[in-house]
């Protein structure tokens, strides 16, 4: 099927049960070097924002970043629009995070990639010990192990390499120096979860989102939705999620920006049917970037990923110790 056609399929929401295949030579492709021939910056589409950043800053003046999915835009749910197939078949280059996250989006990823398109999944830098999974398949959302995220960036980093020799020593310094930040950024973080008692480290989210960070930073993680915001939780699972609750006293539980909040609300109600009052302890950022604002310093910013992160904690922290 050509690209179009695919796209057409896309733009018209069809989603098969079948979670779309991974595309065998992803890590292959990576290494294979294909040199740039054209002007400057080299023009790159990415899908998220947590995706684009890793490229702004390894690219720097060289590149010029597209991300498809805005603020608070599910890429579970994504739907490609028609402007979406202009901007892919005119990058240079196209990074996706991968493990199924832009699910309806992936068929149109794979298109370009079988016809020796330049597309790139950050999350093939990883290994299948690095990665969490349920069922046969592995949850997408690494980047909240911040360094799972730095592995992903040594890929941006070798592709753009070779992709454009020229400025090799360039990518290599840039993404040195963000990747200082981001393992900075990561004992940051460390120090910060560990203000929360033990027995109150317990992270209740709309959608499975946060394994990752609960696996890295000793937090206790529950979602009320699977890890895809297109499955639903059972009354049972709610049920035995508010008896826990209950049982242990917690705090706050947390909605997201891109998620409905609409069972985060039901699981409060739920509590405070049964005596126990617990209050929603803020908004975190989980699948999508908060808004860039060009005033606000990076490690302040909600729509860069450091600044996403450092309120994600932030908000926690406040509501859970």
């Amino acid at each position: 099927m050509c690209l179009a056609g695919v796209l057409m399929l896309a733009l018209w929401g069809c989603n098969s049960s079948e979670p779309p295949a991974t595309v065998a030579t992803q890590k292959d492709a990576a290494l294979v070097p294909k040199t740039h021939s054209g002007s400057y910056p080299i023009r790159v589409v990415c899908t998220t924002g947590m995706v684009g950043d890793l490229v702004r800053h390894t690219g720097g003046e060289h590149v010029q970043v597209h991300v498809l999915m805005g603020p608070g835009v599910d890429p579970h749910l994504y739907k490609a629009r028609p402007n979406d197939l202009r901007l892919l078949q005119q990058a240079d280059l196209v990074f996706y995070s991968g493990l199924h996250l832009e699910g309806r989006l992936a068929e149109v990823l794979e298109s370009l990639s079988r016809q020796g398109r330049r597309v790139y999944a950050v999350t093939s830098a990883l290994t299948a010990e690095d990665l969490l999974g349920d069922g046969g398949q592995f949850d997408p959302h690494v980047w909240f192990d911040v360094r799972l995220w730095h592995k992903c960036l040594g890929l941006v980093r070798e592709v753009l390499a070779q992709y454009d020799p020229a400025h090799r020593e360039s990518y290599q310094a840039q993404a040195e120096r963000y990747g200082a930040k981001l393992l900075a950024l990561d004992e940051w973080m460390r120090n910060q979860l560990a203000q929360i008692p033990k027995t109150q480290r317990v992270l209740v989210t709309a959608h499975d989102a946060f394994r990752y960070f609960g696996r890295a930073y000793e937090i206790e993680v529950y979602g009320i939705q699977g890890i895809s915001t297109e499955s639903e939780a059972s009354l049972r699972e709610i049920d035995a999620l508010v008896q826990m609750l209950v049982a242990r006293r917690i705090k706050a539980i947390f909605v997201e920006s891109s998620v409905n909040p609409r069972h985060v609300q039901a699981v409060v109600e739920s509590c405070r049917r049964q005596g126990h009052e617990i209050r929603i302890g803020g908004e975190l950022f989980s699948d999508a970037l908060g808004e860039f604002r060009p005033d606000v310093p990076e490690e302040e910013n909600p729509g860069t990923y450091i600044g996403m992160m450092r309120h994600n904690v932030r908000t926690i922290v406040e509501a859970l110790r």
